[in-house]
């Protein structure tokens, strides 16, 4: 009896991820592409981490969502607050290990900074959820979209409140900790996250709420509480990039997260594919490179129609392919880990009592993975 399983490889995603980083770290030690470069393909996979965590409330939960820079900022603000005064007042610990040095206690604040960007922006996510999520379609859209109107009209006045973030003026003085190794860290781990948490029990009942709410309800799934739960860990993903943007570019200003800025992490997951997680991770590569390739490529003078070529290249992915480039379609490790195979199955007439002719019965077998 054979069974038909749907696996993950895991060997060959563990050689490809190996691949990219030694790549990426052999290339930028031999100054074979320029600081600029680099900058640019740590900027996209930041930006994949924050549409990751829209793809979960928009691609999977069906949630209209246009507030994801809001979080991004307070992601960012909030890391880059710590890390400034830890780096003026803060206690050094110089190790040398295997003759490499660096300072302990610089990489545990590096992290904690990070997690406090994520954990304040989950949870101003489910303060503001409480009342918000009551909404669906349009609606939800709307006050998604007003909210982001108000962080950035704090993050503009923040400089009576706090003086070190300096309003609209634009925070300085961030130490500049975020580097390849890791943005690549932070980059694979939010991918297994996020795919263990689609295709968990927690994952169907949300992917339920996309695709039939009322059913949901119906049948016994908690459909207010899988909204929040996805909407929070959707921008904790944006608070999380927040915190490696802000100590990447070392200056945060309150545009950065102004509301069209949630355009772009939008447009990334319906360009590789709502509800896919393979397609939202080349959509963030290919947009990042397409904007920057398009500034650098354009003659003098010209760059800003890098913004008219963009959205008509949106418009022919629209035309021709609804979907996405890659829709739900997911590649190697992000893949199912199970299906379930219907077998038919021809029963021999001897063994079959009372009967001249074969029989057909259907078993089914299923394969699936924890």
């Amino acid at each position: 009896m054979k069974k038909l399983r749907s696996s993950s490889s895991w060997l060959p995603t563990l050689l490809f991820l190996l691949l990219v980083f030694g790549t990426m770290q052999f290339v930028s030690s031999l100054n074979l592409i320029s600081v600029y470069w680099q900058q640019v393909f740590m900027s996209a996979c930041i930006m994949a981490i924050s549409a990751l965590g829209l793809n979960l409330i928009y691609g999977y939960t069906g949630l209209f969502h246009l507030g994801q820079a809001a979080f991004y900022g307070i992601g960012a603000y909030t890391s880059a607050l710590i890390t400034y005064y830890w780096s003026r007042m803060g206690p050094k610990l110089p190790i040398d290990f295997l003759g490499l040095h660096f300072d302990l206690s610089m990489t545990a604040m590096f992290l904690l900074a990070l997690l406090a960007g994520a954990l304040m922006a989950a949870i101003v996510a489910y303060l503001i959820g409480l009342p918000v999520l009551r909404l669906t379609g349009d609606y939800f859209c709307i006050a998604s979209l007003g909210f982001n109107v108000i962080v950035y009209v704090l993050f503009n006045n923040a400089d009576r409140l706090i003086p070190v973030m300096k309003g609209a003026r634009g925070m300085v003085g961030i130490p500049r900790w975020t580097s390849w190794p890791w943005v690549f860290i932070f980059t694979v781990l939010a991918l297994f996250g996020m795919r263990n948490l689609v295709y968990s029990s927690v994952g169907r009942a949300i992917i339920s709420i996309r695709e039939d709410e009322d059913a949901a309800d119906v049948m016994g799934i908690d459909t207010a509480k899988y909204r929040t739960l996805a909407f929070v860990i959707g921008s904790l993903y944006a608070g999380l990039a927040g915190g490696l943007y802000a100590h990447l570019y070392t200056f945060l200003h309150p545009t950065c997260f102004a509301w069209i800025k949630s355009c772009d992490p939008f447009l990334i997951v319906v360009f590789g594919g709502a509800g896919g997680m393979t397609g939202t991770i080349v959509a963030s590569l290919v947009w990042t490179f397409i904007l920057e390739g398009l500034r650098v490529l354009l003659p003098r003078g010209f760059e800003s129609w890098r913004y008219v070529i963009y959205p008509l290249i949106m418009l022919m992915i629209m035309l021709f392919r609804p979907g996405g480039i890659l829709g739900r379609r997911e590649l190697g490790f992000l893949k199912p880990k199970g299906i379930e195979v219907a077998r038919v199955e021809r029963v021999p007439a001897a063994a079959s009592a009372g009967s001249d002719r074969p029989e057909e019965r259907g078993s089914k077998d299923v394969s699936s993975e924890d």
